[in-house]
C-alpha cells in the first residue's frame, strides 16, 4: 500500500496515517491502535534483562566497598549509608528519585495540551521543592543528627499521637508515588511491546528488590546513579534529535513552523493523516497558539504542579532518607544542585518529544495521552523500533531507581516506627536488619497487587498525579513546622493535617459535582477541581496548624529530638567538626539564599520575563529551545561526571585491592583514610 497524501482524511471514528515502521498508509482509531511497536520478547528482555543486570551489578559493587574499603554492612548502614555521602552523588540520588515515570511521560502529555508553557510549569513546579528542602536537610544535621526517619523526630518531638498521623500520611505519600511509578510504567511496556499489563506490574519491581534486599539504602544510591546515566544519555539523544538531527523535524524552525501551522490552520478538521499538521487554536492559550507562556490551563496545572508535589517531597520519607545519608558539608549542595539538573529532565525532554508530537501531527487520543504514551509515540515516529527501545529503556530506568527509593523509604518507617518503637524496643541490630530485609520483601510485591488494583480501577497516571496533593497537601507545613518553628505544637500538627485533608476532598468532590453534574475519574480529574482541592487541602492544613500554635505555643528546645538514639554504633567516620554549629548554620544561609532565589527565578522571574513575547517568534522560539538543549547536555554532563571525581580515592582503593587481590594487602595509610563517602 502506498503512503498517505497530504490530505486530512477521516472516515468516521477511525483516520488513515504513515505507519512509522512501514510507512504504508494505515486506517486504525488511534495512533497506537491496539497493536505494539515492539515484540513481547522484546518487553520481557528490557523488564526481566536490565532488573538482573542492575541487581548484579549494583550488588557487585556493595561487595567490592564491603570487601576493599572496610565499610561496615551493620543495620545503621543498611538504613541510612553511613551517612557520610558526597555532593556529586546527593545530587544524581535526588535526581534519580525525583525522576518519576510521570516526569518522563506526564510532562510530555502538558506539551501535548498546552504547548510550551506544559514542559515549563512541569520542571518549574517541581523543582522549588527540592530547592527548599534542603534546609530542612539541614535542620536535621542540626537538630535531629542520629534519626533513620522523618517519624522517628515526630515522636520525639510530638509524641505518639502525632506520630501514629504522620506515619499514615508518609505511607499514603509511598503508595501514590508507588502507584504513579508503576501505572506510567506498566502502561507504556503494554503500548510498546504488548507484554501482558498485570506481567508488567509485578516483574518491573523485581530486580530493585533483589538488589535493595542486599545492599540496602547504599545499594539503592549507586542503583540511582547508574540509572541516571542511561536516563540523562537518553534524553541528550532525544532532545538532538527533534532539534539538531532528524529527517522529520531537526532544527528548531521546523518545529516552529509546523506548530505554529498546528495552532493557526482553523479550516481543517482533525484528526489529520500522519504526515500533516494537527490543527485548530488551543483553548486558553493567546491567539490559541501553542508557542507561548500565556496559557491558562499551563498556568492551573503548574500552580496544581507546585502545590502537589510539597506533599510528595515533604512527607516522602525517602527525601529524608537522602538528607540522613548525606555528608553534612554536602546535604545542601547536593539539594541545590540535584533540583537544578532534574530541572533539565521534564523541561528539555518534554519540549522535545511533547512538542514533537504535535509538529508531527500524531493523532493521539486524549486517553492515551493521559496513559503517558506521548512520548512513545514520538519516540517511535522518529526513530521507528530503535526510538521505541530507547524510550522504554529510559522509562524502565526511571520507575525501577524511584521504585528503589520507595521500598527502602517505607521499610525503614516500619522497621524503626513499627517495630522498633511498638513491638521490639530493645531490637539489636541483627533483629532490625532482618526486619528490613523482610519488609523490602513485602513492599515489593505489594507494588505489583496497587498496580493492578489501579488499572482494573481504570486510574490514570494523569489523575494520580493531579490528586496527589489532594490527599497528602495537608501534612506539608506541619512537617516544615517540626523542625523550622519552636511555637509548632502537636495539637495543631494532627488537627492542620487531618482537617486539611478533609477540606481537601470535599472541596475537590464539590467543584466536580457544582461544575460537571457528576463525579467520576473523568470529571474529578479537570482542572479546576483538582485546583481548588490541592489548595484548600495544603493552605488549611498550614492555617490551623499556625493558628494553634499561636494560640498554644510550644517553645521547643529540640532536647528530645538530638537525643533520638542509633541501634548500632554508625561507622561512618564524619569528622566531628562537620556537625559544627557554626557551619551548619552558615550551610542554612546559603541553602536558603540560593534555594529561595532560584525559586523567585523559576516560578516568578521567567515566566514573567516571556509573558512580553505573547506567540513566539520564530527567533525567540530557537532561543528557548536552545536553553532546552543546553540545559540537559550540561546537566547530564554533570551529573554523570561529579560523582566519579567525588568518589575517585574510593575508586583507586577499589581496584589496588583487587589487583593485590586481598584487602589485607592494600597499604593501611589508605585503609585507614576515610572512604566510605559515595
Amino acid at each position: 500500500m502506498a503512503p498517505c497524501n497530504f490530505a486530512a482524511i477521516t472516515a468516521g471514528a477511525e483516520y488513515y496515517f504513515n505507519d512509522p515502521l512501514t510507512g504504508e498508509c494505515t486506517r486504525q482509531s488511534s495512533y497506537f491502535g491496539g497493536k505494539a511497536f515492539l515484540s513481547q520478547g522484546v518487553g520481557y528482555a528490557v523488564v526481566l534483562g536490565f532488573g538482573a543486570l542492575f541487581a548484579v551489578v549494583t550488588s557487585f559493587l556493595v561487595w567490592l566497598e564491603q570487601r576493599f574499603v572496610y565499610s561496615k554492612h551493620n543495620s545503621e548502614w543498611f538504613n541510612t549509608a553511613g551517612r557520610n555521602i558526597k555532593t556529586g552523588l546527593i545530587a544524581s540520588v535526588i535526581v534519580s528519585q525525583w525522576t518519576w515515570a510521570a516526569t518522563i511521560l506526564q510532562s510530555s502529555n502538558v506539551a501535548w495540551q498546552y504547548g510550551v508553557s506544559g514542559p515549563f510549569w512541569y520542571a518549574s513546579g517541581a523543582t522549588v521543592q527540592v530547592l527548599l528542602f534542603g534546609v530542612l536537610a539541614i535542620e536535621i544535621k542540626r537538630k535531629a543528627p542520629a534519626a533513620h526517619t522523618i517519624c522517628e523526630i515526630v515522636r520525639a518531638r510530638w509524641g505518639k499521637t502525632a506520630h501514629i498521623v504522620f506515619l499514615c500520611f508518609c505511607f499514603a505519600t509511598n503508595i501514590i508515588v508507588t502507584a504513579m511509578l508503576l501505572l506510567g510504567g506498566s502502561a507504556v511496556v503494554n503500548a510498546l511491546t504488548g507484554m501482558n499489563l498485570y506481567a508488567a506490574s509485578f516483574l518491573i519491581p523485581l530486580g530493585v528488590v533483589v538488589y535493595t534486599l542486599h545492599g540496602g539504602l547504599k545499594a539503592t544510591f549507586l542503583a540511582s546513579y547508574l540509572h541516571s546515566v542511561v536516563v540523562h544519555v537518553v534524553l541528550v539523544v532525544f532532545v538532538f534529535l527533534v532539534y539538531v538531527k532528524s529527517d522529520k523535524l531537526g532544527t528548531p524552525k521546523e518545529v516552529y513552523n509546523r506548530l505554529y501551522s498546528v495552532s493557526h490552520d482553523r479550516d481543517c478538521t482533525p484528526p489529520l493523516n500522519f504526515d500533516s499538521q494537527a490543527c485548530g487554536p488551543v483553548a486558553g492559550n493567546n491567539g490559541g497558539s501553542y508557542l507561548t507562556m500565556l496559557s491558562t490551563g499551563g498556568l492551573v496545572f503548574g500552580i496544581i504542579n507546585i502545590v502537589g508535589n510539597f506533599g510528595t517531597v515533604f512527607v516522602d520519607n525517602g527525601y529524608w532518607m537522602s538528607a540522613i545519608a548525606a555528608r553534612p558539608t554536602s546535604t545542601h549542595k547536593g539539594y541545590l544542585l540535584g533540583g537544578l539538573v532534574w530541572f533539565a529532565v521534564p523541561f528539555s525532554l518534554a519540549t522535545s518529544l511533547g512538542l514533537g508530537s504535535l509538529a508531527l501531527g500524531l493523532p493521539l487520543t486524549a486517553d492515551e495521552a493521559n496513559h503517558g504514551l506521548v512520548p512513545p509515540a514520538t519516540a517511535t515516529a522518529l526513530m521507528g523500533k530503535s526510538g521505541a527501545v530507547l524510550l522504554l529503556t529510559m522509562l524502565f530506568m526511571a520507575v525501577t531507581s524511584a521504585g528503589s527509593s520507595e521500598l527502602i523509604a517505607f521499610s525503614s518507617l516500619c522497621t524503626y516506627d513499627i517495630y522498633r518503637t511498638y513491638i521490639n524496643p530493645k531490637a539489636n541490630g541483627k533483629q532490625i536488619l532482618w526486619v528490613s530485609r523482610l519488609l523490602v520483601l513485602l513492599f515489593g510485591c505489594f507494588m505489583g497487587v496497587l498496580a493492578i488494583v489501579l488499572n482494573k480501577a481504570g486510574v490514570s497516571l494523569g489523575w494520580m498525579y493531579l490528586a496527589m496533593g489532594v490527599f497528602i497537601g495537608s501534612a506539608v507545613i506541619p512537617v516544615a513546622f517540626l523542625l523550622l518553628w519552636r511555637k509548632a505544637n502537636a495539637k495543631g500538627a494532627i488537627a492542620g493535617s487531618v482537617i486539611g485533608m478533609l477540606a481537601g476532598v470535599i472541596t475537590w468532590l464539590t467543584v466536580t459535582e457544582v461544575m460537571y453534574k457528576r463525579v467520576n475519574l473523568d470529571t474529578t480529574g479537570r482542572n479546576a477541581p483538582m485546583l481548588a482541592g490541592n489548595l484548600v487541602s495544603i493552605l488549611t492544613g498550614g492555617a490551623v496548624h499556625a493558628i494553634f500554635s499561636v494560640i498554644s505555643p510550644q517553645n521547643y528546645d529540640w532536647s528530645t529530638t538530638k537525643h533520638i538514639t542509633m541501634v548500632e554504633q554508625d561507622a561512618s567516620d564524619v569528622p566531628e567538626e562537620e556537625y559544627n554549629e557554626e557551619k551548619l548554620k552558615k550551610a542554612r544561609s546559603w541553602i536558603i539564599r540560593w534555594g529561595i532565589g532560584f525559586t523567585i527565578l523559576i516560578v516568578i522571574i521567567w515566566p514573567l520575563m516571556a509573558l512580553p513575547a505573547k506567540v513566539f517568534s520564530e527567533g525567540y522560539f530557537t532561543f528557548w529551545a536552545a536553553i532546552a538543549i543546553i540545559w540537559g547536555t550540561v546537566g547530564s554532563a554533570v551529573i554523570i561526571i561529579m560523582p566519579i571525581v567525588e568518589s575517585w580515592e574510593t575508586i583507586y582503593l577499589i581496584i589496588l585491592g583487587m589487583i593485590c587481590r586481598s584487602p589485607a594487602k592494600v597499604p593501611k595509610h589508605i585503609s585507614d583514610e576515610k572512604t566510605t563517602a559515595g
